[in-house]
């Protein structure tokens, strides 16, 4: 069997190694327009910052270590062209002067994602970069090198991540986000001011729902416009998040969603014999069941894994995500699984949350550091979303909370899971249970209010589910044939339904 991959980043390469784990006969060839493979974009902000010595200990394998497995990695090659009818790809190498073709049996494509430039006047200036390859990183660090105000735009983790390296460099830093917070995707607002407030600490100017209007300069970046001010600059830095690419996929008639390449749990795209994996494919919500894209890394790597045992005859699908993320920003680490508040909002979802303020370890011991912690629960008890900052401690809770909410665990049963303790490493009560019974809590207080006001209401329909009940209007008496002459009635004011009177009573956001 022949198998041609188109790119080479985390799907892309470890679909190539897990079909070679369980196939020694089929070739596996592995085109990419890069020149390095198989690195990590994430740690791209820590080499700038200095916690990884060089950009060459981010990259993990080189493409004769993947010759040695028979794995066939074709550098700085563009494909051009796919005939799906013929099951042929059509490619052109660097430094060739004409196209060369190959045959497939099966086709994964992993082109992943192009990074989004917004139309923003003066963004081909020197000193306007990028954050997407080794090369990109290179750069940055180079030019940084002499230059005293940095203008991030975009405040997702990859500018956060930058902005803080940078300013711990002393150079004056400005993010400039066009939502009105930080990190709007996997945080709500209440949370992403406590990462705000501390990059400020760090004299980083944070700038919500503002727009860097122009980029200024003759030949290079000397001041940006944001919101019709002038600010100085010497370099730019567009985080603004990246696009699926799917030109390929588009060209030979795969079905696209809302997002991106549309696959089956196997992840095979509309045309047959044609996959696709990472960070150009839309995955499905574990919570919501809707459409939604996935640019992590966990989940590319696992896509990946999953459509090499399917190809090697493996019977195993490619299940729901949950988006779980974390990062670390100065000192400081933030993560966050399932949907915010504000998404449940949007989608018409009854939550309560809860909000605490806890400690890493116990609270007698020395350097136990602040912990804070959000939980959003349906009003069955079910638990949806997780958003959690703090200086340790916060990516393995983030673990166990993907954990809880892939079990679809309700608060009842976290608040009577057996967590470890001891002193040095975590409290006799974890967070995660605490801010579970404080959800608990308000659930009851929820279903208490409904059963009162069932009782107080006639002709009351009483259900045991607390999102099901439904206050009926009690239906008018007969009149009977003579009445006595009376003074009109005053006219009943319209009965609300229960879920707005549980918003009006503050149960409820």
């Amino acid at each position: 069997m022949n198998i041609v991959i188109i790119g080479a980043g985390a799907s892309g390469l470890t679909a190539a190694s897990n079909i070679r784990k369980y196939d020694e006969e089929s070739q596996i060839i592995v085109f990419t327009t890069q020149k390095n493979v198989a690195y990590s974009p994430c740690a791209i902000p820590y080499v700038i910052g200095g916690h990884i010595d060089s950009f060459d200990d981010i990259i993990m394998h080189k493409p004769g270590e993947y010759m040695q497995k028979n794995i066939r990695v074709i550098t700085e090659t563009e494909v051009t062209e796919i005939d799906k009818d013929i099951k042929e790809v059509t490619y052109k190498s660097k430094n060739a002067t004409v196209d060369e073709k190959v045959k497939y049996d099966k086709l994964i494509i992993a082109t992943g994602g192009t990074p989004l430039m917004p139309p923003i006047p003066g963004k081909d200036l020197e000193g306007v970069f990028k954050v997407r390859t080794v090369e990109d990183g290179e750069e940055i660090l180079k030019y940084s090198q002499d230059v005293e105000n940095v203008t991030l735009v975009g405040g997702g983790a990859i500018g956060l991540e930058l902005g803080s390296e940078l300013a711990n460099k002393g150079i004056k830093v400005t993010i400039a986000e066009m939502m009105p917070q930080l990190f709007p995707r996997s945080f709500d607002k209440e949370m992403s001011d406590k990462f705000q407030e501390h990059l400020e600490e760090k004299n980083v100017t944070i700038l919500t729902s503002s727009a860097v209007e122009s980029i200024n300069g003759d030949e290079k970046v000397e001041s940006v416009t944001i919101d019709g001010q002038q600010r100085p600059a010497d370099m730019v830095i567009l985080s603004t998040g990246v696009r699926a690419e799917t030109k390929l996929a588009e060209s030979i008639g795969c079905k696209l969603g809302r997002f991106a390449i549309e696959v089956d749990e196997h992840m095979e795209t509309s045309v047959k014999d044609v996959y696709a994996a990472g960070d150009c494919v839309e995955v499905v919500s574990a919570i919501t069941g809707e459409k939604t894209p996935s640019p992590l890394g966990t989940t590319a790597v696992r896509q990946g894994i999953i459509l090499a045992k399917h190809l090697t005859g493996h019977d195993i699908e490619f299940k729901p995500v949950l988006n779980s993320t974390v990062s670390q920003i100065g000192r400081m680490e933030m993560g966050a699984v399932g949907i915010t508040q504000q998404e449940a909002e949007n989608m018409d979802i009854d939550v309560v949350v809860s909000n605490i303020e806890s400690l890493s370890k116990a609270r007698y011991y020395p350097g136990s550091k602040p912990l804070y912690l959000k939980l959003i629960a349906k009003l069955d008890g079910t638990i949806i979303g997780c958003q959690m900052f703090g200086q340790e401690a916060v990516a393995e809770r983030v673990d166990t909370m993907t954990a809880i909410i892939s079990q679809k665990l309700k608060c009842s049963e976290v608040v009577s899971m057996e967590f470890s303790y001891a002193p040095p490493v975590s409290q006799v009560i974890d967070p995660i249970a605490q801010a579970a019974g404080e959800c608990l809590e308000k659930i009851e207080e929820i279903n208490d209010a409904k059963v009162e006001d069932c009782q107080e209401a006639e002709n009351c329909d009483v259900c045991d589910k607390a999102d099901d009940c439904e206050i009926k209007p009690a239906e008018e008496p007969a009149k009977e044939e003579c009445q006595k002459d009376e003074e009109p009635a005053e006219p009943k004011e319209p009965t609300v339904s229960f879920t707005q009177q549980l918003r009006e009573n503050n149960f409820i956001q």
